[in-house]
């Protein structure tokens, strides 16, 4: 998936190149999304799937999870209005599901829509002091005689003979996701009619919640970036993704990069070049990358360079142990390349400001 990313900024492809490498990422993300799927529904049935409930504020999800599908809605021409009540703060929920949840719902109401329709979320307050999201939209709706079959793992209602992406799982994680917080789904859906879909979490009250930020809508163009001058250690064992980083630099010339298949050349390179930014991967033999870490910030010489996690351990836990031994920022494989451009920008930018 990388390497198609790469390939898909290359100026030199032909129109029949550059929509063959599409598909291929296009492809990969769904083959991507179907494995984490399965993975996700094997951790809730099994009850090993561990959920952190907290008060969630609406304008924050919704602020994030309408940024996600911005770009599919852009591409189908559909309007995606947020509408919620000022007695609708927050619901008691995990953070990241929540807005996983929600993300399915939007990404569907999109999807089985109809070119230049609507989709509308409100919020408003339920019964026995709970807080019912809606996602509506304009698409054909739902025959009655189908709806029983909605939360069924791999049912997609036939929609598996259209050009309609989709994997048949992201309802059945939704509906056990909030089951699992508390709270319960369902759907209303008429043919010809359009369809809402629905949960309810228990309410909960913030201090000082804000209104969502208005969503744009409009399909950002593709990016171009330009990277401050600077030099970056990437320290990696995988000489795939040695290579994928040295392509994704390769139109940045003033961008040095220097590679460590190993901990310990890692620490070498970072003493005497000291870079201005570090990647470091993690499960790697031997000396792994949160020791590599703690030595680069016992070391005076290097304790001030940014180091940023890349890896493949992309659990929150692991995410959450990276931030906490001391990663300036943590990115996941797959890589995304718009992603680690923009990041490596920043970073080298803070170095070319306070110089």
């Amino acid at each position: 998936m990388g390497f198609a990313q790469v390939l898909e900024i290359d100026e030199g492809l032909t129109e029949d190149q550059l929509d063959s490498v599409r598909t291929i990422r296009k492809s990969g993300q769904h083959l991507l999304q179907l494995i984490n799927e399965i993975l996700d529904l094997a951790r809730i049935e099994s009850g090993r799937l561990e959920l952190s409930i907290e008060d969630v504020g609406l304008a924050e999800l919704f602020a994030e999870s309408g940024s996600l599908v911005t770009p599919l809605a852009a591409g189908r021409d559909v309007a995606v209005q947020f509408a919620r009540k000022p007695s609708a703060i927050a619901v008691r929920g995990d953070r990241t599901r929540l807005n996983q949840v929600l993300v399915n719902l939007l990404s569907n109401a999109v999807k089985y829509n109809r070119r230049s329709g609507s989709v509308v979320v409100t919020a408003l307050p339920g019964g026995d002091g709970m807080i019912r999201i809606a996602v509506a939209d304009t698409g054909a709706g739902i025959p009655a005689e189908k709806l029983d079959q909605l939360f069924t793992p791999f049912n997609r209602l036939g929609a598996e003979n259209t050009e309609i992406e989709g994997t048949g799982i992201g309802l059945v994680i939704a509906k056990r996701l909030i089951e699992g917080m508390g709270g319960r789904i369902g759907v209303e859906s008429r043919a010809g009619a359009g369809s809402t879909f629905w949960f309810e979490l228990p309410g909960a009250k913030l201090a000082a919640a804000q209104p969502p930020a208005a969503q744009s809508l409009e399909e950002s163009p593709r990016r171009q970036w330009a990277l401050p001058e600077g030099t970056v250690l990437y320290v990696e064992d995988n000489p795939a993704n040695l290579k994928l980083v040295r392509q994704a630099l390769v139109r940045h010339p003033q961008v040095t990069l220097l590679e460590a298949y190993n901990g310990s050349l890692g620490l070498d390179l970072a003493q005497v070049h000291l870079p201005d930014v570090i990647l470091l991967d993690i499960n790697m033999p031997g000396m792994n990358g949160l020791e590599v870490l703690a030595r680069l910030k016992a070391d005076p010489a290097t304790q001030d360079i940014p180091v940023l996690a890349l890896s493949a351990a992309a659990m929150e836990k692991d995410v959450q142990r990276g931030r906490g031994a001391g990663f300036e920022e943590y990115l996941t494989k797959p890589i995304d390349i718009n992603s680690l451009l923009e990041t490596l920008g920043r970073w080298l930018g803070k170095k070319e400001s306070a110089s």
